[in-house]
């Protein structure tokens, strides 16, 4: 049984979200204030945060930033803004996915789905043995100092091995896998995140920063690089 914790200040949402994930048969925890979210967080285990932006207590970006010291559990945040900035900020800060309020339950409930299916078929390959000598081949990835392994999920920069979140490696490898060809925000969304994602082109570029960060360095002249290519999208280059 998956088990979901939701935060939120509001009563009458916590009420109407918890009946509807206990109805899908998920175990639902619930928290209202910001300052104690982890002491939830570590009482229950989930495998799903929905998390509100506004809380008493701590805000729900320091929270996130806060789980995301220890944990890559999947979280999805509400907010009463609309403000493009606020989404990314949560993003950045390594949320999933968002939600505007006022919206349904059904349909927070359909992307807490998707989150888990998509981070459901990540924890099977992460799981496997990391010493495996019979990979897939076409599960690797390998340019000087570069290598991506879907398969294992494991990145090495300079024989260095360096973490990356599911999702992260995912969009990294399929560009990689593509040497110089651009892609779209909407095609990178369409292969990596699965007709299923309900966000938008800009996730793409905050996974694109975040993974630049982890694998790109001023100091160190690589053949490889990801490029942006303006007003159209991304891609892996490659010199010959």
């Amino acid at each position: 049984m998956k088990k979901v914790l939701l935060v939120d200040d509001d009563a009458s949402i916590i009420e109407m979200n918890k009946l509807y994930f206990e109805r899908e048969g998920y175990a639902v925890s619930v928290c209202m204030q910001g300052d104690k979210v982890m002491g939830s967080f570590n009482a229950s285990s989930p495998d799903l945060i929905i998390l509100d932006l506004m809380l008493p207590g701590m805000d729900g970006t320091d929270v996130c930033r806060e789980i995301r010291k220890v944990s890559d559990v999947p979280i999805i945040m509400l907010t009463a803004k609309t403000d493009t900035f606020d989404k990314v900020i949560g993003l950045e800060l390594g949320a999933d996915d968002y939600v505007a309020k006022p919206f349904e339950p059904k349909e927070l409930l359909a992307r807490a789905k998707a989150v888990l299916r998509r981070y459901g078929k990540s924890e099977v390959s992460a799981s496997s043995d990391s010493n495996d000598a019979n990979a897939d081949s076409s599960e690797v990835v390998t340019y000087p100092g570069f290598m991506v392994d879907k398969a294992r999920y494991i990145v090495t920069i300079d024989g260095k091995e360096i973490y990356l979140p599911p999702k992260e490696l995912e969009l990294l490898f399929f560009l990689a896998s593509n040497p110089n060809r651009v892609f779209t925000r909407e095609q990178l969304l369409e292969n990596v995140w699965g007709y299923d994602f309900y966000g938008e082109s800009r996730t793409v570029d905050v996974h694109v920063k975040r993974i630049r960060e982890k694998i790109e360095s001023p100091d160190r002249v690589d053949s490889w690089c990801i490029k942006t290519v303006w007003s159209v999208g991304y891609k892996f280059e490659t010199k010959s």
